[in-house]
């Protein structure tokens, strides 16, 4: 490592700046995981490239499915073709990072590069998106891309030979009587699991508009996951079904598919209303009963409260789970006092924030566990 390299970057600040190339990677890495990562490798030997690695792997990773991305962020970060004199200081102070290829200079240049975007990745997880400029909300739209998607499950009633699977007594039954009453061996089945669908209503009124861009743009993530398994319909004066834009590949094209396709942008609301609209329309088709609903809402309501409330309870009835995404629940000193919110809290299953990248990976990882 060049003289001096150490002085300018601590070993915490190269160490986070890797927990967001893996997270930039697709691994699922949140503030917890990282601060884990670094109390980690400060309780092993620095300057051993193995400590480093799985110190990484034990604490980044939370399935197997991340382990490929991992590794190849770990080659890119930490320099193969360097010593290990070379990528760390003998002190405990300091980490050399990887020199990625750079068109636009050096490897000075590509490790400066690559530190400030995971920094600033980093600040941009955390904050509120209707106050970011374009720069911002470029980076952001690229970083919607990355968003790791895991729908959630359910398990199907036809159960599939598995070894190690549950006794199934009626094949093992059906096989004795086949051999005359003699016993043999256990037969044994599973029951697969299959993605349970997903349901998305977005406000799209007029003080939903600062957010209504990036919750489409998260929306449409999920849909390319998915395409078959998503529904997505926009809230407003009334209610419009957006799944079939949604599914076009690039996602400035498909929002602004959305935005020819609906009349009430930036409008009024009138969430109960619309609410019931839904309800009486696919609330009795195969698409509602059984999926998991997100109703991503400030909760403005300007017609009656308890029509909201009486609607949202109905979709209880018939939905799995109800998540209620409000971009201003995750704000210093916000409390419930909306009617509209107050009315529909006693039917909702969870009640996250929805105004950072922070809270759409949080709502992703509620989606999956619903």
């Amino acid at each position: 490592m060049p003289a001096g390299q150490g002085a300018e970057h601590s070993a915490e600040e190269i160490l986070l700046g890797f927990a967001a190339a893996v997270r930039a990677a697709g691994v699922k890495v949140t503030a917890d995981r990282a601060r884990s990562f670094v109390d980690a490798v400060g309780r092993l030997a620095l300057d051993r490239r193995s400590d480093v690695f799985w110190a990484g792997r034990a604490t980044l990773c939370a399935a197997p499915e991340d382990l490929p991305a991992y590794e190849r962020a770990f080659e890119a970060w930490f320099a193969a073709e360097r010593s290990t004199a070379q990528r760390m200081e003998a002190s405990a102070s300091s980490v050399s990072a990887a020199a990625l290829d750079n068109d636009g200079g050096g490897p000075e240049g590509g490790r400066d590069q690559l530190r400030a975007l995971a920094s600033r990745r980093e600040r941009l997880r955390h904050r509120d998106v209707a106050v970011l400029d374009d720069a911002e909300r470029a980076l952001l739209h690229r970083m919607f891309e990355e968003l790791p998607v895991r729908l959630p499950t359910r398990q199907t009633r036809r159960r599939r030979l598995d070894r190690h699977g549950d006794v199934d007594r009626v094949r093992t039954l059906r096989d004795q009587l086949r051999r005359g009453g003699e016993p043999g061996p256990l037969r044994r089945a599973k029951a697969p699991r299959k993605p349970r669908r997903l349901v998305w209503l977005i406000d799209v009124s007029g003080s939903m508009a600062p957010y209504a861009d990036s919750l489409l743009r998260l929306a449409h993530r999920v849909v390319q996951a998915a395409p078959h398994q998503v529904e997505v319909f926009t809230l407003g004066t009334r209610l419009t079904r957006v799944t079939g834009a949604l599914r076009v590949l690039d996602a400035d094209h498909a929002l602004a598919l959305v935005g020819r396709a609906v009349p009430d942008w930036s409008g009024g609301t009138r969430l109960g209303e619309v609410l019931r609209a839904f309800n009486d329309r696919w609330g009795q088709r195969v698409i509602v009963r059984g999926a998991v609903v997100v109703i991503a809402s400030d909760g403005w309501e300007r017609g009656d409260p308890a029509l909201l409330g009486r609607q949202t309870e109905r979709l209880h009835h018939l939905a799995r789970r109800i998540i209620w995404s409000n971009p201003h629940r995750g704000k210093a000193g916000y409390q419930p006092l909306q009617r509209g919110i107050r009315a529909v809290l006693p039917h909702v299953d969870y009640f996250i924030g929805g105004h950072s990248m922070q809270c759409f990976e949080e709502l992703l990882e509620v989606i999956a566990n619903a």
